[in-house]
């Protein structure tokens, strides 16, 4: 998709975006201790494989699945990992007056539904690489709602990760602060206020095909769902 708009783009397309994302990182202490590049969703999988290659570290694939808000499947209100850790979104579920018994229902069923069908499909029912005592990267490609990072970092924590750093190419300033107090370190070459959605800062940005993440996770020797 060509941007064509009279805002601020910061970035020509995904390979620039992640040449811009690595000169952020602190490579040597990447580099120099044993690390794991973990990309959060299929958009991440493609600034995991850029970082793991950057780092010499080892890309691996956290495999998730959202719980929808009931009557409204677009709005994610949950979010459950194949550790089987949950993330809630207390402001929306107070909003919306949505029962908590719903949700842990809805992440059950989506958790044998889904997740672990994943699990099974894409790794052969295998878990995720080891993460104890690692420098563990978690990446995506946006960080808007942040469930899926906060998923990701509850799963990482559980897994035992040295120290866990979250990298992605442009955030919102108040996320950035967020995420600063949960995690060891946050990457991110632009910050800025009033983010509005990824597409909106690339000149050229389109769903990355399901064949070009197949090719990056095969290279990797794991593979991940069409989602």
């Amino acid at each position: 998709m060509q941007n064509s708009s009279n805002h601020d783009i910061y970035f020509e397309n995904r390979k620039d975006a992640a040449d811009k994302l690595i000169e952020t990182l602190p490579l040597e202490l990447l580099q120099n201790n044993e690390t794991v590049v973990i990309g959060v969703s299929e958009g991440g999988v493609f600034f995991a494989d850029q970082i793991a290659k950057a780092t010499g570290g080892k890309m691996e694939l956290l495999l998730t699945e959202p719980i929808m808000a009931p009557n409204n499947d677009e709005l994610a209100i949950a979010m459950i990992s194949e550790t089987e850790d949950l993330v809630m979104h207390k402001a929306l579920i107070e909003a919306f007056d949505i029962s908590e018994d719903y949700v842990y229902a809805e992440a059950e069923r989506k958790y044998e539904e889904a997740v672990l069908s994943y699990v099974y499909k894409y790794r052969k029912g295998k878990g995720l690489t080891s993460l104890k005592g690692k420098y563990v990267v978690l990446t995506d490609e946006c960080i808007e709602t942040g469930l899926t990072m906060m998923v990701a970092l509850k799963s990482v924590i559980g897994e035992e990760a040295k120290n866990i750093y979250i990298a992605t190419p442009i955030l919102d300033t108040v996320v950035y602060q967020n995420l600063l107090s949960v995690c060891d370190g946050v990457f991110c070459p632009y910050k800025i206020q009033d983010y509005i959605s990824i597409e909106y800062y690339y000149k050229e940005f389109g769903p990355l095909a399901y064949e070009d993440v197949m090719q990056i996770v095969e290279q990797q020797n794991i593979t991940t769902p069409k989602v």
